[in-house]
Order: structure tokens, then sequence, then C-alpha cells
């Protein structure tokens, strides 16, 4: 075991650090984030929480430095580091066992309005050692639409509630005024029940690291996370040593802002790999918009970390030496960086065309890591009163409707039914029999789409059909999103086809269709209206005429591509009433004759 620090005459004694301590270390920190996590799962009250897993929990040193995360959703891993070092630094002398810190604003390292963040500071023998965080999505957070999302909102105040950096309960006793205020000014009393499970799940994290503190000692703790963050960062470097140094370039566009019909934003990003070292320069991008179609910049910093994690050796730990290696420039007044008092909601959601963008300039140096277009992100919130449970406002994102499917790689299709790259799997779709229970919907149908995903030697992963009865009163729909416009398909490489793209409608019990714009307030929505969501499909990868025919067949066989699409797109001749191949008309077609 390591000389601990402070002997009997209080002289330091140096630290001789143990790899098998170190490894143990940080398998534990990581597991005392998932343990917060279970805690969360298990206490919360929304199904974005318990159902949906839209949250992070983590653990950072006493400056705010990342010590390890587990993000339930991707776009998190950079939603709470930066907020825990503004705490420490706007507090510093007025910390103390017992406290609890709220923040969501975006102007001080928030990544999103909706997510709210609990910090809980850590200590041992009466010195500030660590702090315990998680961050959720609520279901409310004020402003001017229940929910959340104001494709309508032209400035933050139209948008949230604005929680700086405050202290929420000091040593150990709730500032009742303080709690009053922010929760008088959100509509759902199931968001103060959710705030209260995220400190619960705070504390989980608090006493672990106690313990830890307690078994080992302050020096041998500390020495030994200094140690795995300097490891991080070789495990890092190394793994960008193996990117050809070079400068390369990508583009993306994210489409409408949910004002002007028409209206294009781009991304223009130059990545510069030098050595162990990446940058990720985004000059040169759109300028922020007037509406919520704007990015703070802890948003787009998530996109960029999580996509180049998708990269690299998924088995890097997530501490501060992941990120040390990377830079980013992204300049103030871009709407990948909106300037105060821009509305921001929609920045999570510019992680796909972000990440499109990334993908696009590493597909020349990394064509066997690079994955093909995912599934643009088309989110659609109802807000209304619900009558089986006493005319109770509710709130739901339709996680289980937006769900489509992700790129293609080298070597393997795209994943079906997976959901947005920000969230790349995390965000779960609704139980069926919980969404009918929780809300007043009634389920139709949820299936795989037909000929959703792009045809590839890889093909994409399959998008979803969702439809439903909408049965709540006073209901307002809020689509938020993109993905709609042919060419906002998800991409297809190296001669793979682009996925479908997304649509919502909403037929009244008249029969009238009111087609969703990809930002946009709906408003009296009849009770009985059917509600349908066409989630597309990832883009393939690689010439589709070199699938085998066997497997195009039995995907015709299984209903996932139409006999039309796998004669127009793959080339394959099967017989509808049979799925067999028919091999002489295959080889003709993949041969190009007619």
């Amino acid at each position: 075991m390591p000389a601990a620090a402070g002997a009997s005459k209080g002289v330091d004694v140096p630290v001789t650090i143990d790899p098998i301590l170190a490894a143990v270390l940080q398998k534990r920190l990581k597991a005392i984030t998932r343990e917060m996590g279970l805690t969360l799962l298990r206490t919360a009250r929304s199904p974005i929480l318990n159902e949906a897993r839209d949250f992070v929990t983590g653990l950072y040193d006493a400056s705010g430095r990342m010590l390890e995360q587990t993000e339930y959703i991707p776009v998190l891993a950079f939603a709470l580091q930066p907020v825990c070092a503004h705490i420490a630094q706007v507090f510093a002398g007025d910390i103390h066992p017992g406290d609890v810190f709220l923040h969501n604003d975006v102007f001080s390292g928030g990544n999103q309005n909706n997510d709210v963040a609990a910090f809980k500071p850590v200590f041992h023998n009466d010195r500030l050692v660590a702090w315990a965080a998680c961050k959720g999505h609520q279901a409310d957070i004020g402003g001017a639409v229940a929910g959340g999302y104001n494709p309508e909102a032209r400035e933050v105040w139209q948008e949230a509630f604005r929680i700086p950096a405050i202290k929420v309960i000091e040593r150990g006793k709730v500032r009742r005024d303080v709690w009053n205020l922010i929760f008088a000014n959100i509509r759902l009393r199931i968001v103060e029940e959710d705030i209260r499970a995220q400190i619960g799940g705070c504390t989980v994290g608090e006493r672990a690291i106690q313990a830890l503190f307690e078994r080992h000692g302050a020096a041998v703790i500390e020495a030994h996370v200094a140690h795995l963050f300097d490891a991080t960062e070789r495990m890092v470097r190394h793994e960008i040593a193996q990117i050809p140094d070079g400068v390369y370039e990508g583009r993306s566009t994210a489409f409408y802002d949910g004002i002007h019909d028409g209206s294009r934003m781009a991304i223009n990003l130059k990545v510069t790999v030098a050595g162990e070292e990446i940058c990720f320069d985004f000059t040169g991008s759109a300028p922020q918009t007037q509406g919520f179609v704007n990015a703070p910049y802890a948003a787009t910093a998530s996109a960029v970390i999580l996509t180049f994690l998708m990269l690299i050796n998924p088995d890097i730990p997530h501490n501060d030496g992941l990120t040390r290696a990377i830079s980013i420039v992204n300049p103030q007044g871009s709407f990948l960086n909106a300037a105060y008092p821009a509305a921001t909601t929609f920045g999570n959601s510019l992680t796909g065309p972000t990440s499109d963008a990334i993908f696009r300039a590493f597909a020349g140096a990394l064509p066997g890591m690079v994955s093909a277009g995912w599934n643009r992100m088309l989110g659609f919130t109802i807000t209304g009163q619900d009558p089986q449970h006493g005319y109770e406002k509710y709130v739901d994102i339709l996680f289980i409707a937006l769900k489509g499917g992700s790129g293609a790689v080298k070597g393997a299709d795209g994943y079906d039914h997976i959901g947005l790259i920000n969230c790349a799997g995390g965000i779960l779709a609704q139980d069926y029999e919980m969404f009918e229970l929780q809300d007043p919907h009634r389920l139709i149908r949820h299936e795989y789409a037909t000929d959703s995903a792009g045809a590839g030697r890889w093909r994409g992963g399959l998008g979803i059909e969702t439809e439903f009865v909408i049965e709540g009163e006073k209901v307002i729909g809020v689509a938020f999103g993109d993905g709609l416009e042919e060419e906002a398909r998800a991409f297809g490489l190296y001669g793979g086809h682009a996925g479908s793209a997304n649509r919502i409608e909403l037929t009244a019990p008249d029969g009238a269709v009111r087609r969703a714009k990809a930002k946009q307030i709906l408003r009296d929505i009849a009770r009985g209206s059917i509600f349908f969501q066409h989630a597309g499909g990832g883009g393939g990868y690689g010439d589709p005429f070199q699938r085998p025919a066997a497997m195009v067949a039995r995907e015709v066989r299984n209903g996932v591509v139409s006999a039309q699409a796998a004669r127009r797109e793959y080339g394959v001749a099967v017989d509808p009433a049979t799925c067999a191949v028919d091999e002489e008309a295959t080889a003709a077609l993949r041969k190009g004759q007619p």
C-alpha cells in the first residue's frame, strides 16, 4: 500500500503510485457514477428520467476537474464539468458540508435550459475534496411554452426560467425562499420531485467518495487521480497519433431556423491533426439565428467530444485527461456558440449536423472508423390535460417516436431504431403499457419502416413509424427538429445511399391533415386526433450492388426491404411470393442490363 502524506509530525511523505490501485480506483469511480444513476432511475418520477434516461452523473475534484462520468446520453459528455468549475470559482470560500447547488444557465456553462444540474460538495477532514453531480432533462422549466421547447422564442427568457449557480440547501438546511422561487416558476410539480431525486443521487456519490478517502487517505487518492489523468491523456494522444497529420475539412447544413422558410445554416469545420494533438475549428459557420436554432458553447463542445469518442478506443476513461489534447475554436456569435441573450433550446439537437461535418472531415483519413449519416432528429412534444388522471397537466417528449436509424460503418449495418446521434442509443423508447398509463394516448402501431434505411454494402439502420390516438384535452404540440428536406436525409458514404426523410402528420377527427414543419407550435389539437411519425433510417456504406443477394432476399422476406427496392436499390430480383432470388435476372441487373 502506498505511504500516505501527513505523518505524525506533519511532514509530507511521497506517495508511490500503485498501478493496481490506480486501476481499481478508476473502476470504482466509474461504479460510483453508475450507482448514482441507478438511484436516479429508481427515484425519479418523470419518464424522461426513469424510462428515457436523459441524464448524466459525474464526480469532479475540488476545482471541478472531471474524475469520472457516466453519460446515459452521450450529448451530456461536456454538460457538467464547465458548470462544476464555475460553481467552485463563484462560491469559493462559501462552500460547506451539506450544501447543494442548482444550475441550468446556458450563458455560464450550461448546455440546455431544460437540463438542470444538482451539485453537492464532498468534504474529508473539513477540506473540500470533490463534487458529486447529476444533471437531467426536466419535464418543464418555465418560459412561454410548457415543456421548454419554444420555436417562437427570440431570447432566453421566452424559453425558460434561468437558474444561474445558486445554493438551494445550505449546511444541510433547505433555503426555503430560494427553493420556492425556483419552483413557483415551473409548471409541473413532478420537476420538484425529480430535482430531489437528483440530489439523492448526489448524496449517494458523496457517501461513496467519502468512504474512498477514509479508506486510502487524501494524499493517496489525489496522487492516483493525477496519475489517472496523465494515463488517460497518454491514451488519447496515442489515438490521435494514429490519424495522419493534416488538415481535414467537413461541411454540413442545419435546415430551417423556425422563422424563414427554406433557410439554411452552414457548418464549416476544419480539423487539424498535428502529432498527438487535434483542433476542431468552426470558424466561418453561419451566424446565430433570430430564433432558437442556436447552441451554447457547451452543447457544441459535447457534440465534438461524443463524435470524437466514436472514432477512438471506446475504453478510454472519462476524466480530465480526456480533453487535454483536444482544442476547439468556436467563435462567439456563430449559431454554434450564440451570444447572450440568444434563444438556444435547439442547441443539443445541432449535434446531428455537427457530427455529420466531423464524419465527412474524417471520411478520407479514417474510412474504417467513420459512419455514414445518422437520421436527423425530429422531436415532438405534446402538452395538455389528462382526463384519465383528473385533468392534470402532462408533458410527453415522445421518445417513443423519434428514434430513427444510425449510419452504417465498414463491416456492419447501422443500428435499427437507435435514435439520435447525440443520444447514441442512450435514450430508450417508452414502454408501450407505461406510455398509455402515463399519458392519454392509445398506441395503434410502432414498427420498423420498410425501405427506410439507406442502401449499401452495409445498409443504414432502419427507421420506425409510430401512430397513436391523442385522448387529451387542450393539447398543444411542438415540433422541433430537422430532416424533412430531401437533402437533409442521412447521407451515404462510399457509394451508399441516403436514408429516408422524416415526417410528422396529425389527422383530426374530421379527416383534416396537418403536416408539421420542422420547428412549429401546433395549437388546438382536437381530442381523437391521430398522430403519425416516420423517423427516417440511416445512410448506407459502400456499393449496394455488393450486398449479398441472399441477405437482400432475407430482408424482403422479413419486410425490411420491399421487392421493388431490392431490384431498384440493390440490383436483386426477388420473387415477392416466395422471396427466392432470381439468379439470372439479378446477374443482369447488377451488370446494368435492362
